[in-house]
């Protein structure tokens, strides 16, 4: 067997073998899972919540709805990961991603007022659009006209993004209306408390070079919050999930899940009867350009970190594992969740070792796995499991020495590409920042012949991207 898997996906070639790849599925699944349960309860419409938006299906309720997103989100993260795997044979993980989902349920079908059925149908126009684009390789063009310091500075920039949603679910970094972020209660706060344990105890097996060991560390973590509230030292549900109870467990609290998606599969056909052509066009070219660009950062970023870029920072045969994340968008759209894009926690998989097409194939069968019991994807509590998004974080800046820093032009698009995705929450952002101020620095040092037409349409599109996002254009449009 481990012959056949080193033969189909070229291991020795890469460096690499079967046990430091399955090591590498099992760490990325580990630190993406708890997508089977957010993105759920993200699209899921709550008559009790505040949010506004959401899908809601008559005659079912909201568990009913939020257990189907689940299955859905497991299947869509699956296929495309298949894709990846067998396609591309790269080690990058995929699954419905965050703030898109969050872009879809709240101001699409929420402020907008869309059916959720037409947003999405623009999710598989979205993905077909895609395929297309990838096929004919014009997706990879672009991404070539990345200029070379926001290629070498989406690395470094992805790691402070990490950094910061993992801290904020350790509960060390928390929202402050003085200052927008502030220090969490980490003396008295239990989460807190073991996060920064489970943290420098990941650091010292890394720095000890212990194979998996941040894996261990995420299990050790884990058995710790577990342990602590069998003890009865917390209340169930802070450190472990509510089925660890004081004393002993709770079968009963893990609710078996709903695999009856057919009021999901297929609603985008009917979305396609309520579309206004002007605005419809609006929603999916605000899907398409997020989408589009956070995948490719992530790509360039963690492909960075694993060593797949070339002396010019560009990723040989990137259209394969672009193809995977259109495919992977197209199916979502159909079953019923919103846009699937390429996890940038595939970067702990990385770091751990994965190189090849066998780390995304683990994280796929493992997924497929959750389906027995959905709720069990979120046995590794969310703050466990991002301690590892810390831990790559850090690696992850050492990407900087890669930049010109001593010349303009590359420092300002390097340092606002670095600095706008970790305080805009936005991969997306963050190089629309380095792409507008590249050209524009470059002409102002008197190298207007250096910058190439296509960049200059690059900054262009990012300019208008804004002004359809941020300019209430979409809003007025609807």
């Amino acid at each position: 067997m481990a012959g056949t898997l080193e033969e189909l996906f070229g291991l020795e070639d890469h460096g690499t073998d079967v046990r430091t790849e399955i090591l590498a599925g099992i760490t990325t699944f580990l630190t993406m899972s708890y997508i089977v349960v957010l993105n759920p309860a993200i699209l899921t419409a709550f008559p009790d919540d505040n949010t506004p938006g959401g899908i809601a299906i008559s005659g079912y309720g909201p568990g009913e709805i939020f257990q189907m997103l689940a299955v859905v989100t497991i299947l869509s993260s699956a296929v495309a990961m298949f894709v990846m795997a067998f396609y591309a044979n790269r080690p990058f993980g995929l699954a419905p991603g965050l703030g898109l989902n969050a872009f879809f349920a709240i101001t699409v079908v929420g402020v907008l007022g869309v059916p959720w059925q037409t947003a999405l149908a623009a999710i598989v126009v979205e993905g077909i659009i895609f395929i297309v684009l990838t096929a004919v390789g014009a997706r990879e063009y672009i991404i070539k006209l990345f200029p070379e310091p926001v290629k070498f500075a989406v690395g470094a920039g992805i790691g402070l993004f990490l950094a910061i949603i993992g801290l904020q679910a350790m509960g060390i970094v928390v929202d402050d209306p003085a200052t927008l972020v502030g220090t969490g209660q980490i003396a008295s706060d239990p989460v807190a408390i073991l996060s920064v344990v489970g943290l420098f105890l990941t650091f010292v097996l890394y720095a000890a070079g212990l194979r998996g060991s941040i894996i261990v560390g995420i299990l050790l973590t884990t058995l710790v919050g577990a342990l602590a509230t069998f003890l009865g030292l917390v209340e169930p549900g802070v450190l472990a999930t509510d089925a660890v109870r004081n004393g002993g467990f709770d079968a009963s609290r893990l609710a078996s899940a709903q695999y009856d998606i057919t009021p999901l599969a297929g609603a985008f056909l009917t979305g396609f009867g309520n579309v206004e052509a002007f605005s419809f066009a609006l929603i999916v070219f605000t899907f398409f350009f997020v989408d589009f660009f956070d995948t490719a950062g992530t790509l360039v970023g963690v492909g960075q970190a694993g060593g797949f870029l070339d002396e010019n920072g560009d990723f040989p045969d990137i259209d394969k594992p672009l193809m995977a994340d259109a495919v992977g968008t197209t199916v979502g759209g159909m079953l019923g969740t919103s846009t699937v894009t390429t996890f940038i926690e595939s970067a702990t998989g990385v770091e751990e070792g994965g190189r090849t097409g066998l780390t995304a194939l683990v994280v796929a069968v493992l997924f497929l796995a959750s389906l027995a019991v959905v709720p069990l994807a979120s046995a590794i509590p969310l703050y466990a499991s991002h301690i590892a998004l810390v831990v790559v974080a850090v690696l992850m800046l050492r990407n900087v020495v890669d930049i010109q820093w001593d010349d303009f032009a590359h420092a300002v698009p390097a340092g606002l590409t670095i600095m706008v995705m970790p305080f805009t929450y936005s991969i997306a952002y963050g190089i629309a920042a380095g792409i507008i101020s590249y050209p524009i620095v470059k002409t102002a040092q008197g190298e207007f012949d250096d910058v190439l037409v296509g960049q200059w349409i690059l900054a262009a599109a990012f300019v208008l991207y804004f002004v359809v996002r941020t300019g209430g254009v979409l809003s007025s449009a609807l």
